[in-house]
């Protein structure tokens, strides 16, 4: 220390103080202002990029929170269609049940009258099968009956007695 202070000049103490006064006044004119506002901008950048990031956040979760209830809505609503349609499926099936035992109904009902009437055109067609054999025995018995003279007069009176007594 004691070199120091033996090599001591103050021409070259002041001479370099007054370089250092320049050197911090150009530093200050030329250099300060940049430097700082260069970090100012920085600082600003990473403010921003920070508010941003936030707001992204933000917004990433709103948007699941909406695609939540969008999925809910949509499983609700494929839950009311799936329902609508087993209802639907189930009264096409009832109605067309129900269609089927109408129909069932109306062909028995037509089956029975068309039995009915069958055996009607059935007995009406046997009466006149018995009325003509009926006929036609009465016939052979009546032509049997009259081919002889006493008999034709027996006849006659007889058919006169039973008029008149009716």
């Amino acid at each position: 220390m004691e070199t120091l202070l033996n090599d001591f000049s103050p021409g070259l103490f002041a001479m370099q103080i007054v370089i250092l006064s320049i050197l911090i006044f150009l530093m200050r004119k030329f250099a300060w202002k940049p430097i700082l506002n260069a970090l100012n901008d920085r600082e600003e950048g990473i403010k921003t990029a920070i508010d941003s990031a936030e707001s992204a956040r933000k917004e990433l979760e709103n948007l699941q929170a909406d695609n939540a209830n969008l999925l809910k809505e949509a499983r609700a609503e494929r839950e009311n269609l799936l329902k609508e349609a087993r209802e639907l499926k189930n009264k096409m099936i009832e109605d067309a049940k129900e269609e089927a035992k109408t129909e069932a109904n109306k062909i028995i009902v037509q089956a029975q009258a068309s039995i009915q009437s069958e055996k009607k055109a059935a007995v009406a067609e046997l009466k006149n099968q018995v009325a003509n054999l009926s006929i036609s025995i009465a016939e052979k018995v009546v032509k049997d009956e009259l081919s002889n003279k006493d008999k034709q007069v027996k006849l006659v009176e007889s058919m006169i007695g039973e008029a008149t007594l009716n």
